[in-house]
């Protein structure tokens, strides 16, 4: 079995790889930023990718998308030491075959991992619940939740306060096609300025 770690924590690699080495035959390769995981993936072949979500380039979730255009076989496990009710979901919906938090018991991981190897989908027995709960309409939904993808990429940088035209040249758009995405942000979720964005996204978690 093969294995890509994506985080850009040097320190979490390694015990990441010291966890998964106790599976036998397993091989590991490690990527520090979305880029580089994306080169690894290109070049290579790879059972599971271990991605975090907080990536200094880009955010994992525009990595798992990436992923799953280009390569829509390939299995993602997620993983992120904030809450899983923030990105599970939307994590999910983009095709990742997993999502788990840092603070996972090392026998989940693996569990997980060797699950996913073969083509299942793993989530924990409180996301399970939580997904279940919001079937049965028990579960109100985040407003977040309503944004398309690029939108909620455009609203976390907007919350982390970098200008329009910073935000543009990172996604490769306009400021006029950010200011666009602004406006309809702050139009779903019902708020009237950024500092209202930042706030949400502190407290939800989501930065």
């Amino acid at each position: 079995m093969r294995i890509l770690i994506c985080d850009d924590h040097k320190i979490v690699r390694e015990g990441l790889k010291q966890i998964l080495l106790q599976i036998n035959g397993i091989e590991i390769d490690e990527a520090q930023n979305g880029e580089e995981a994306l080169k690894s993936i290109k070049e290579s072949s790879f059972d599971v990718v271990l991605m975090d979500i907080s990536l200094p380039d880009k955010n994992g979730l525009k990595v798992l998308s990436i992923i799953k255009e280009r390569f829509p076989d390939m299995n993602v496990l997620m993983l992120s030491m904030l809450p899983q009710e923030q990105y599970a979901r939307r994590a999910l919906k983009l095709g990742a075959s997993g999502y788990l938090t840092k603070d996972t018991a090392s026998e989940e991981l693996i569990s997980a991992i060797l699950k996913i190897s073969k083509g299942g989908k793993y989530i924990s027995q409180s996301l399970a619940e939580n997904l279940a709960d919001s079937l049965g309409g028990n579960d109100k939904e985040s407003l977040h939740e309503s944004l398309s993808d690029r939108e909620f990429d455009v609203m976390l940088k907007i919350a982390k306060g970098f200008p329009l035209m910073d935000i543009g040249n990172d996604l490769c758009i306009s400021i006029k096609t950010v200011s666009t995405y602004r406006s309809r942000i702050l139009e779903k979720m019902k708020m009237t300025k950024n500092a209202d964005i930042t706030m949400y996204c502190i407290k939800n978690e989501l930065i």
